[in-house]
């Protein structure tokens, strides 16, 4: 009673791509629907911030080494002489 086809099933292949095609389209849409929650944030403005986070926290280090220094200057020149 059969027509002559028979039901094949699709090659692995096909099942492989078309899995990743559908990874795919669900890792853009998780992209779009973070990006549209959280906004982007271009990649000039995120190091211009840490730069200005690593001068903020040189000068303050730099400021402690001072503070230290002249400290040790006074003990130095209070000393007997």
């Amino acid at each position: 009673m059969s027509n002559g086809r028979e039901f094949r099933r699709p090659p692995q292949l096909a099942q492989v791509v078309g899995s990743i095609l559908v990874a795919l389209a669900i890792a853009a849409i998780a992209v779009a629907v973070v990006t549209a929650h959280f906004g982007s944030t271009p990649v000039a403005e995120l190091e211009a911030r840490e730069e200005r986070i690593d001068a903020r926290l040189d000068a303050r280090e730099e400021r402690e080494e001072a503070r230290e220094e002249a400290g040790e200057e006074r003990q130095n020149n209070s000393g007997p002489g």
